[in-house]
């Protein structure tokens, strides 16, 4: 493989867009820029110096297949992805590259399993959706836990933020969910998505430390319910997120993430804590880290290199942990993600 490949990044104008175009060029690999503004693209391209330009909306066939044209692999950073997910991975089919996304929201998860495993199987072309903090991360940390178990009772991936400042870019996604819900929440129990009304609850979760015990949103449903579920025998899975987090992110005047260090990283601090029970048995699996959107970059990143370097465990479209080894994975992550998992 040569690191001088092009890969694209569509949506590289937004906050994690820039994050996962930077990665790429410390990495070596030529970034492709494209989504549908021209302008803000330029703009990109000539404070990077080194990027291609290659606009395109989404809703135009044509203008993708010319954004992908000669390209390695494409990551799509654009939401919210009910809009660009359907679009962009058809066009990586037809072009025959991997396609790895960032996506959060739940049903376009969902969507892209339904609607585009079997073009994918067939073609043999990668596809990895939920490539990102929410639903990639807790996937691997989820699978890694498991080892060599096959199936277990219940899987629970807690979040404990120290704050979300969400962007722009969430805030639409997130808006796009809740009418496609009609308000409704929805959970993964008896091996399926469920939407509810049920109210809101809380509960203690006890982090490693130095977070340790923090107040949480029970159920405080997140992309991890399709990632884990595509590729293990688990029938219920619940994420959970802490207090001050959602708090921010339902409050409408919570200002976008602010940077404080040379990467452009926030102050924000993450821990997330899984446990996977099978037959009275606990598992964990914890990672922690420096500012969610941040980190979104290597793990797309490092998940476009090992699919051109053959280092996948199946092909067509697969969750992160379906994809590769789980455990490897997130050691290839530091130093932006400091892993504890169980003994072999």
């Amino acid at each position: 493989m040569s690191t001088a490949a092009a890969v694209v990044v569509y949506g590289a104008t937004g906050h994690t867009g820039r994050f996962i175009v930077a990665e790429l060029r410390r990495r070596g690999f030529t970034p492709v820029v494209s989504g549908r503004s021209a302008d803000r693209l330029e703009a990109l391209a000539a404070a990077w110096g080194d990027v291609v330009v290659r606009p395109a909306a989404a809703d135009d066939a044509s203008a993708l297949d010319r954004a992908l044209a000669g390209a390695v692999a494409v990551i799509n950073c654009a939401g919210p992805f009910a809009v660009t997910g359907g679009p962009v991975v058809e066009a990586a089919l037809r072009a025959g590259i991997p396609y790895v996304d960032v996506a959060a929201e739940i049903e376009a998860n969902v969507a892209m399993f339904a609607d585009h495993a079997e073009a994918a199987l067939e073609s043999g072309t990668p596809v990895v959706p939920a490539m990102a903090f929410y639903g990639g991360l807790g996937d691997l940390l989820v699978t890694a836990a498991m080892g060599e178990w096959t199936a277990a009772d219940t899987v629970d991936v807690a979040y404990g933020l120290s704050s979300w400042h969400p962007t722009a870019g969430t805030r639409e996604a997130g808006q796009v969910s809740h009418e496609r819900r009609a308000g409704r929440r929805v959970r993964f129990a008896d091996g399926a998505l469920r939407y509810h009304d049920d109210k809101v609850s809380q509960e203690e979760w006890l982090f490693p430390e130095p977070l340790g015990r923090r107040t949480v949103i029970t159920e405080f449903t997140m992309a991890d319910v399709v990632t884990v579920p595509s590729h293990l025998d688990v029938p219920r899975v619940r994420t959970h997120m802490s207090v001050e987090a959602a708090g921010d992110l339902a409050t409408a005047d919570t200002p976008a993430p602010e940077a404080v260090d040379a990467l452009g990283r926030s102050n924000q601090t993450f821990v997330v804590d899984v446990l996977v029970r099978a037959g009275g048995v606990e598992r964990r699996a914890t990672a922690h880290g420096q500012d969610i959107y941040a980190v979104t970059a290597p793990l797309a990143v490092e998940a476009v290199e090992r699919i051109l370097a053959g280092r996948t465990r199946t092909t067509g479209a697969a969750s992160a942990g379906a994809m590769f080894d789980a455990a490897d994975f997130l050691r290839s992550l530091a130093p932006y993600v400091t892993v504890e998992l169980p003994a072999a």
